[in-house]
């Protein structure tokens, strides 16, 4: 409840924004809250209902309401952007958390708490060594005259200070009594691989949602609303293929399911670099992504299931947030390194095509034959020019967002052994008697 009040004001208070600080100070603070959200409502499905058919379906529903919200998302944005103002974007969480925080202490049961403290040494190591490893890889871009910043000072000093920060929070975390993130919780090697997966969907994911946005409204002109309307059969077939995703779990298990949504994405982001400017909506963007769509959808709700199985109740919490680290952490490196990638080769490409021009136009002269150029080609032409660049670039990003898929397809292949067996009991803990502490705490570490 303090997190979706916490989201509700953040999102008044950005939408009131009249500055660039103002408005990123607004969007930090929904990160927190949105950070205390996720893993709370994941935590609740895994303590109140067992592993197996319970739970499988609890996760089905909490699946379809993720992807619905999407669904909704990209329509309301779309509408309130276009009709409205950006500002309402943020506005329209207002209502949805009031009646939500409302809603809640009635029909969610209190659970048990544990007594801790918070690891303060844990939690700035970790968040400064992100942001340093995401800003060293945004920096690093090549700038439009085609310079690589690879060598600048403060990228470098970025990226070691981020490998600093990292290794010294896995170091504080081995070592602290409250650590924030427990090792002990990547002792399951199912549970480890999944979190490796979804970090891996995250990276190539956003990336290419950000990509495939400003392509569509650069290259082809679209809107707001036309870009979430043109989203929507992706976001069905990730609906539907989640449901189908539900129904085999019990049947086939976990790992199939893993296996044949990590190669189909990769083949779908892998077909999706073939888009161009020439490119259109029905011959060359419905195809790759909605066999990307049934990728992912076929990856969500069976890579946090493996994700919970056979986790304690007092690991609950930690367990059902790092699926949604991953996934954002996932994203924002996704987005600094494949923008890296996307924006040194559009750079490239712009810098190649206007030197290029440039030496036709010097060689035409020479030969008694001067080019003359309106204003309105000039503009014409360096569109041309940019929209090709864009073309190439963003094509590079999605070739590498298809890498990263085929790397979850390894970690799959190599790491993921969960059996059908083991999504479908209860957990042995459950079945150990309430008074006997001991025993229900050595249960507890064996099922870490």
């Amino acid at each position: 409840i303090a997190g979706i009040i916490l989201f509700s004001v953040a999102s008044l208070l950005g939408g009131f924004a009249t500055s660039q600080a103002w408005l990123l100070a607004a969007r930090a603070v929904q990160g927190v809250g949105g950070a205390v959200i996720a893993p709370t409502a994941l935590s609740l499905i895994t303590t109140t209902f067992e592993e197996g058919p319970p739970r499988n379906r609890a996760m089905g529903v909490y699946a379809a309401m993720s992807i619905g919200g999407l669904a909704i998302g990209l329509m309301a944005g779309g509408l309130l952007t276009t009709y409205l103002s950006w500002r309402w974007v943020l506005f329209v969480n207002v209502p949805i958390g009031a009646v939500v925080a409302l809603l809640a202490p009635r029909v969610l049961s209190e659970s048990a708490s544990r007594p801790g403290r918070f690891d303060l040494p844990g939690a700035i190591t970790s968040t400064l060594g992100l942001v340093a490893l995401v800003y060293g890889l945004t920096s690093a871009t090549t700038s439009p005259n085609g310079v690589s910043h690879w060598g600048d000072t403060k990228v470098i000093v970025s990226l070691v200070l981020a490998v600093l920060l990292l290794v010294a929070f896995v170091v504080i975390e081995s070592r602290s009594e409250h650590a924030l993130m427990p090792l002990r919780i990547f002792r399951n090697r199912d549970r480890s691989a999944a979190n490796v997966i979804m970090l891996c969907i995250g990276t190539a994911m956003f990336g290419m949602f950000f990509f495939l946005t400003v392509f569509v409204q650069t290259v082809w002109g679209y809107s707001a609303l036309r870009t979430g309307i043109a989203y929507l059969p992706m976001v069905a077939v990730i609906l539907l293929m989640a449901g189908v995703s539900t129904q085999l779990v019990p049947r086939i298990g976990a790992r199939p399911l893993l296996i044949a949504g990590s190669l189909t994405a990769a083949v779908g982001m892998g077909w999706l670099s073939r888009i161009s400017e020439h490119s259109t909506y029905a011959g060359g963007l419905l195809g790759p992504m909605l066999v990307t769509a049934a990728g992912l959808g076929m990856l969500f709700m069976p890579l946090t299931l493996v994700a919970l199985s056979r986790v304690s109740d007092r690991d609950a919490g930690l367990a059902a947030s790092l699926p949604n680290v991953g996934q954002q952490v996932g994203g924002s490196i996704g987005l600094a390194l494949l923008g890296t990638v996307a924006w040194t080769v559009v750079a490239n490409s712009v810098h190649h095509s206007v030197a290029s021009a440039k030496v036709a136009a010097a060689a035409a002269a020479q030969a008694g034959h001067p080019v003359h150029v309106s204003a309105a080609q000039a503009r014409a032409a360096s569109t041309a020019i940019y929209d090709h660049a864009i073309s190439v670039g963003f094509s590079r990003g999605f070739e590498v967002s298809a890498g990263i898929m085929v790397l979850a397809l390894i970690v799959t292949l190599t790491f993921i052994r969960v059996t059908r067996a083991d999504l479908a009991g209860a957990q042995a803990a459950m079945s150990i008697p309430a008074g006997d502490p001991a025993t229900r705490e050595a249960a507890e570490i064996e099922l870490t």
